[in-house]
């Protein structure tokens, strides 16, 4: 049984590194399964505390995830259409124009969402663009960083040798 569930635990921590990057997979949470997954193994010594640091780091990056674009937004001088515009960009250009898409589609969408509450600001539309996209770009950042560090400790506790390995290194 054991190792059936690290073959899974393996697995969602491979399809957590790609949510992490496209919009509609709960990379982090899939992360955090595998972890928990691993933990209900008999060979990983997962401790509790190192559950809840990981699942209190799971809840506050995805928090930020969807907090950090109206707010980035908004910072340049967005408004909620611009807001709800990098949203629909984030969606249409995931389908359309991947993997471009999932990058410029918020760009695009923000734009576009600007431009049809004003039609003749289009530097603050460009302006609500580019925030858009760079908290798209930060959030998918951080949230490929700690996705890492998440399937790092998945390999870790499956394969030993790799965690010791890796341990020496530092």
């Amino acid at each position: 049984m054991s190792i059936f569930l690290a073959i899974i635990a393996f697995l969602c921590s491979i399809i957590g590194l790609i949510g992490c990057v496209v919009p509609i997979i709960p990379g982090l949470v899939l992360n955090y399964a595998a972890l928990l997954l691993l933990a209900a193994t008999d060979y990983a010594d997962i401790t509790l505390t190192t559950l809840l640091i990981w699942a209190a780091v799971t809840i506050a990056v995805t928090a930020a995830d969807f907090y950090l674009p109206a707010w980035m937004t908004r910072r340049f001088g967005g408004t909620r259409a611009g807001a709800i515009g990098a949203t629909i960009g984030v969606l249409v250009g995931m389908f359309l124009f991947p993997p471009f898409g999932i990058i410029l589609g918020p760009f695009f969408g923000a734009v576009l969402g600007e431009l049809t509450r004003d039609k003749k600001d289009a530097d603050q539309a460009l302006k609500s663009g580019l925030g858009s996209f760079l908290a798209f770009i930060v959030g998918t950042g951080i949230k490929l960083v700690v996705g890492i560090w998440m399937f790092a400790l998945v390999i870790g506790y499956c394969y030993p040798p790799v965690r010791d390995w890796f341990v020496s290194l530092f």
